[in-house]
């Protein structure tokens, strides 16, 4: 991995669930330097093997809206019945130490960042098949049959909407598609390099 530091940049991960957005980031932060991933609130019950804090951060619908009547959020979306919100504070943060951020969200909240005219990178993750994506769902065994049902058609609906984004990244192999992502990172610093220099003097012959 890149030895890399961050230049601030905002990065929007979106993909369906069970795709492996959340591996990936996980993975960029571990191994890429300058890369902070922003971990959402939700109201959703946590799974076995997540940890408060460092996967989600699990609060009562109660408080989450509490939170959106203080404008806690920068971007915040309902999801199977379920609220999920970024903190602006994070944000904030962020900005301020020029940490490269990664938002894991759903395609509304990528609609909202867009709405907002926020500077951010758009990066889909997309499932081989929509075969493998029932059977990577079927193996995480906390969903109902029912439920992903359930995720498969709203799979179909946020893979259709994938073309507002900026890179579209195929997870065929959880190895090759997390260097795709660094990749872009990497390619996404240097153009931001690039574009911050100015020679004032320099002309063309």
């Amino acid at each position: 991995m890149s030895q890399d530091k961050g230049h601030g940049i905002l990065f929007v991960l979106s993909a369906p669930s069970g795709t492996g957005k959340t591996t990936i980031a996980n993975r960029l932060v571990a191994e890429t330097p300058g890369v902070k991933r922003s971990v959402s609130y939700t109201t959703r019950p946590m799974r076995e093997g997540e940890t408060d804090g460092a996967d989600y951060i699990f609060v009562d619908e109660e408080k989450f809206k509490r939170m959106m009547a203080d404008d806690s959020f920068i971007e915040w979306a309902e999801v199977h019945g379920k609220y999920y919100g970024t903190s602006i504070k994070t944000m904030r943060e962020a900005k301020a130490s020029h940490t490269d951020l990664i938002l894991v969200i759903d395609i509304q909240g990528a609609a909202n960042i867009k709405k907002k005219k926020l500077d951010a990178v758009f990066i889909f993750l997309l499932p081989p098949s929509m075969k493998e994506l029932r059977r990577r769902l079927g193996l995480r065994g906390s969903e109902t049959k029912e439920e992903v049902e359930k995720r498969l058609e709203t799979a179909k609906k946020e893979i259709a909407a994938c073309t507002m984004y900026d890179y579209i990244v195929v997870n065929d192999d959880l190895e090759t598609a997390g260097n795709e992502v660094e990749n872009i990172i990497l390619a996404e610093r240097s153009k931001r390099a690039r574009e911050a220099l100015s020679f004032p003097d320099y002309e063309l012959p």
